[in-house]
């Protein structure tokens, strides 16, 4: 364990079903578990990190990503699911709040689903239900994998991880048990997506019991500082309701909600 300032930092090498899964746990407060965009190690939510107080953060390298090898074989969208559980059990948590990017966002849609006692509330930007989302979905997966992969520090370790990932998701639709979802759920994307275009994070949000959605005035990729702090407000409001979920005002912070 090893400190940052005030902010308690603890990284670990996690080994489950043959894979080592790097991973980290920092701050204090109400556990909130990060799924990565599909090109992303866990590096990539230093910006919107900085913009939350207050909560115990955990993070993750998926195989092929960041410090974690890669995997021999590929792993389903439940295989992703499965090691997210594997992290929160590591980390001494029986539930989380769990915010998932673009292809995060689709595994944390999977956790939610196979493990819905160990998410609490459930936060998805910039993602999609997978294969019949929208007809421009089948593009998306393409483009998103090479808009993605410009960022060179945030790239897979080797190209065998880039497709074992890409094949995952491929296949992969959430359209059947999306109704079946029990966690509130806040749904966000950029007004000016490209990736996955807002039209699929409308499916989410209305096929989801007890969603909300939040536009932002941004692209696809929430995770540069320039959209971190209103990530970060949207998310936090999101997190801190007691009540049921309801359509966020937030005028004041870039947003607007349908």
């Amino acid at each position: 364990m090893r400190r940052t300032g005030s902010i308690r930092v603890e990284s670990q090498q996690l080994s489950v079903q043959g894979l080592q899964i790097a991973m980290q746990v920092a701050g204090e407060g109400p556990p909130l578990l990060l799924i990565n965009g599909m090109t992303r190690s866990q590096q990539s939510w230093k910006p919107f990190t900085r913009e939350l107080t207050g909560r115990t953060i955990v993070t993750f390298d998926a195989p092929g990503v960041g410090d974690s090898p890669n995997a021999l074989l590929p792993l389903s969208m439940a295989g992703h699911a499965a090691l997210a559980v594997a992290v929160l059990d590591a980390a001494g948590l029986a539930e989380a709040d769990v915010l998932g990017f673009s292809h995060g966002g689709a595994v944390a849609q999977q956790l939610a689903c196979d493990a819905p006692d160990r998410v609490g509330r459930l936060v998805l930007a910039a993602t999609s239900c997978g294969v019949g989302a929208t007809p421009s979905r089948g593009r998306a997966v393409l483009s998103g994998v090479e808009a993605l992969a410009d960022e060179a520090s945030w790239q897979f370790a080797d190209a065998l991880g880039l497709l074992w990932h890409s094949l995952a998701i491929s296949s992969w639709s959430s359209i059947s048990f999306l109704g079946a979802i029990t966690a509130p759920t806040l749904v966000v994307c950029g007004t000016r997506d490209s990736v996955v275009p807002p039209a699929n994070s409308r499916v989410l949000a209305r096929r989801i019991p007890n969603a909300s959605l939040v536009l932002l005035p941004a692209g696809h990729d929430l995770q540069l500082a320039e959209h971190a702090t209103a990530l970060a407000r949207a998310a936090e409001k999101f997190l801190q309701t007691t009540t049921q979920p309801i359509n966020i005002e937030g005028q004041d912070h870039g947003l607007s909600a349908l």
